[in-house]
């Protein structure tokens, strides 16, 4: 339980009840509306749907299969290129990607093909009865990964497709990152996460170590030592400060850690639900938890964000999702101070409206409060300084407060790799990550083979 809610309410609804409010986002498809579906694809030569997927993955190829009745070959295809697919399928911001740049997104069609849901077809359908890939001879090299989130487990799955034994060390009980514990309920059901990891930990020649922390009881200069290459897929485990007083105080947290509890809830009942809550922030986190929070039973719950709706990083797809769920949206109002009642507990907040002057940000003088029994930040997270403390790992150029890399995701000290949300390159998103967990076991895989034809 988290202690700064521990003095707000629990659930009236009964467990049963609310898990009713976490059921699939969007329905899977059926077989026979998959097969009216990929009957839509055009099966574009030069296909715009594929060129825009951060994973690679040929669309109206596995498409077809699908419109041949060919699920497997369509599951393999996908899996080819993103061994994560599955959950990308559920997660993935398909109408900013793949679904916006199909040729049926026009006004004669109404709607684009739903790419997505197809894949997710594919994938939920397929019936092979051993993992879809086999192991190259062993190179007789280990690397170490570490973070077992969506760029950790892609880049383990590949080298030890390549050959190579891999050994994951992992901070957190479970495997997964994000796709574990930072996903919305409702997008991720019925334990997909872990299922996922299973199979990919199928091919074999991955080790998982879980309570190992990097900075903590684990050391760079360490597995730098011990292994044949190290790659860092650290994510973004720090939380963005508001920089305003009273952020310490009881009912004010950060809106991933409220998720995280949500998604790991034996019991929903049992979590603390505030009647009124406060949502700081515009991308599909602030979404996440304004609209789980409201699924609890809050009474009301609003959003707001400094700039206007066009400038959310959520898309608008999320943003209709909030709306239907009565999410309130303020936009052009910045958080201004913390409200506290005798207790010294989180009662409201007050904002500033904003304004943009020639350009810049700036606040208009004229302020408004709301009430609210807890305030959850989702204003974006940072790479965990704790990570990256030890004499080696403070020397890994960075680029703000992210890791820098080159073109093959090598950092400046040789044999050491990164990708996902902790470099720089990027739109943070669970596709991205995966590829270049995917392209950095390619890069690693090659450097090594060199090295030893060197030698």
């Amino acid at each position: 339980m988290i202690a700064t809610l521990t003095h707000l309410p629990q659930p009236k609804a009964t467990n049963a009840e609310l898990g009713e409010h976490f059921t699939d986002l969007a329905p899977p498809l059926n077989a026979r509306q998959a097969a009216i579906e990929s009957a839509r694809c055009l099966y574009c030569y030069d296909a715009p749907c594929t060129r825009i997927c951060p994973s690679e993955i040929d669309v109206a190829s596995f498409i077809r299969n699908i419109h041949d009745h060919n699920v497997n070959g369509a599951a393999v295809g996908i899996l080819k290129q993103n061994i994560l697919g599955g959950s990308c399928s559920r997660v993935c911001p398909t109408e900013i990607l793949c679904e916006d740049a199909c040729v049926r997104n026009d006004d004669a069609e109404g709607q684009p093909v739903k790419i997505g849901l197809l894949q997710r077809y594919a994938l939920d359908n397929m019936t092979l009865k051993d993992h879809p890939f086999q192991r190259a001879p062993s190179t007789g090299k280990t690397i170490a990964v570490v973070g077992a989130g969506p760029a950790g487990l892609s880049c383990a799955h590949r080298l030890a497709m390549l050959g190579n034994d891999v050994v994951i060390y992992e901070a957190q009980e479970k495997s997964g990152g994000l796709n574990e514990y930072g996903i919305a309920k409702y997008k991720l059901t019925n334990d997909y996460a872990q299922k996922e990891v299973e199979f990919l930990l199928g091919i074999g020649g991955i080790e998982v170590r879980h309570g190992q922390t990097l900075g903590g009881n684990v050391q760079l200069k360490d597995l730098h030592a011990q292994y044949d290459a190290v790659f860092l897929g650290l994510g973004l485990g720090a939380s963005r400060a508001l920089g305003l007083t009273g952020e310490e105080a009881p009912g004010l947290l950060a809106a991933v850690d409220y998720i995280s509890e949500l998604r790991q809830a034996d019991d929903l009942s049992k979590l603390r639900v505030p009647r009124r809550a406060i949502v700081i922030g515009a991308g599909n986190t602030a979404v996440d938890m304004a609209v789980q929070i409201q699924r609890l039973g809050a009474e009301e719950v609003t959003l707001v964000y400094r700039r206007g709706f066009d400038d959310m990083s959520a898309t608008h797809h999320e943003q209709e999702i909030a709306k239907a769920n009565q999410v309130r949206m303020r936009t052009w109002a910045a958080p201004q101070r913390v409200l506290l009642d005798g207790d010294g507990r989180v009662c409201g907040m007050r904002f500033e409206n904003t304004v943009l002057d020639n350009g810049k940000l700036k606040g208009t003088g004229i302020t408004f409060e709301l009430p609210a029994d807890a305030v959850f930040k989702a204003i974006g997270q940072s790479l965990d300084g704790a990570s990256l403390s030890d004499p080696m790992a403070s020397t890994i150029a960075r680029d703000g407060d992210k890791i820098h890399v080159d073109e093959f995701y090598r950092t400046v000290v040789p044999g050491v790799y990164a990708g996902g949300d902790c470099v720089a390159p990027g739109q943070d998103l669970t596709v991205q990550a995966v590829q270049h967990g995917k392209l950095a076991a390619q890069a690693i895989h090659q450097d090594i083979l060199l090295k030893v034809e060197a030698a």
